[in-house]
């Protein structure tokens, strides 16, 4: 059986599965215009996006910009498709990025870490761009659909529900992300419940995505059968030719095994799961690694104290400095053992798909 569309008002995706955005620099116009052009969805992690502008340092707000309108146009040059961008609440340039993002025209604003409940605030006249929080929890989605509503009388084209098995920034307590209490099969329901009362009152369909561990097709069947109407999948991506990262942060991927994948204690006051190495074992040894902060990008990060920055270390990562840096990676990382491009990993989905399907 062919995989279903997945429609956010008006957009249609061709195939439901949306390319998660992956920061600092992993995912830009290269990766999300590949995934657009096979029928997902595509996305551009906005975080500190400017890494490379010249002016990075002395014009940290203008960096990130320039960076991000030459990104979505670059990707807008490469495909007709979709194309997101993935927006953290905690960047402290949260507002910049939203703004340029609308007035660029860009189809869908994914936003996590934290709870967007402003966001509906910035749209005007004449921006069609679909609004999709990422959240952790039924009680997340109930708080910004009442809030959108009350306050907006909006409610989320869309939401992304987000388990514990993600890369990167976790929205969990360190305890509950091995409870089987929080997994992502038991709160996906959990979500869908607290978002029918909203969808039935207001005539508005709201399609729930699932997202964190989703690797095979047969993943991507198990989540449909449970009544999501797409998933969310970063990790996989890695793995392909088109991937914005450095080929070593793709290899870092290819080298490990499972016992590699361990939660860190981010800068920014998050859990978060990363490819294990030298640098994450210094800092857990109480070895500080000293550094300036140019732009205080978090809001939540306590430079102050913070034994490194999480900037500058994604950004060496991303670079293939993995000394001075490491990976953040979901907890499938392991199982990625090859580079093939974008057209080849969606082929394989499909075919996975299908045979979870017979």
């Amino acid at each position: 059986m062919k995989l279903s569309e997945l429609k956010i008002g008006d957009l249609v995706a061709k195939i439901p599965i949306i390319q998660g955005g992956m920061g600092v620099g992993i995912s830009l116009s290269g990766l999300s215009s590949a995934v657009a052009n096979e029928g997902g969805v595509g996305v551009i992690a906005t975080a500190v996006c400017g890494m490379n502008d010249s002016k990075i340092y002395s014009d940290y707000r203008e960096s990130n910009i320039r960076v991000l309108r030459t990104e979505i146009r670059k990707a807008r040059k490469m495909t007709n498709g979709i194309l997101g961008v993935n927006i953290m609440v905690a960047l402290t340039n949260f507002a910049d990025m939203v703004k340029l993002s609308l007035d660029e025209g860009i189809d869908i604003i994914f936003c996590g870490a934290g709870l967007p409940l402003g966001l509906p605030g910035y749209l005007r006249n004449g921006h069609n761009t679909k609004l999709v929080p990422i959240v952790s929890s039924a009680r997340a989605a109930g708080i910004i659909c009442k809030k959108w509503l009350s306050k907006y009388d909006y409610l989320p084209d869309a939401l992304v529900v987000e388990g514990p098995k993600a890369g990167g920034h976790l929205g969990f307590k360190v305890e509950q992300i091995n409870d089987p209490g929080f997994a992502l099969e038991k709160i996906v329901p959990e979500v869908i419940d607290a978002v029918k009362p909203f969808e039935e009152e207001n005539k508005k369909d709201i399609p729930i995505i699932a997202a964190g561990g989703v690797y095979t097709g047969a993943d991507i069947f198990k989540f449909l059968k449970m009544g999501v109407q797409g998933v969310q999948m970063a990790t996989r991506f890695v793995g392909t030719d088109e991937c914005d990262a450095d080929i070593k942060f793709k290899q870092a991927y290819i080298d490990a095994k499972a016992e590699d994948l361990v939660l860190i204690n981010s800068p920014v006051g998050l859990p978060g799961r990363a490819i294990n190495n030298k640098f994450i074992e210094d800092v857990n040894q109480g070895k500080r690694k000293p550094f300036k902060c140019p732009h205080h990008c978090i809001k939540t990060c306590d430079y102050k104290e913070s034994p490194y920055c999480i900037a500058f270390a994604l950004i060496n990562a991303k670079k293939g400095n993995l000394k001075h840096g490491f990976a953040f990676a979901g907890s499938n990382a392991y199982r990625v053992d090859k580079i093939i491009s974008v057209k080849e990993l969606v082929e394989s989905l499909l075919e996975e798909y299908e045979r979870a399907y017979k």
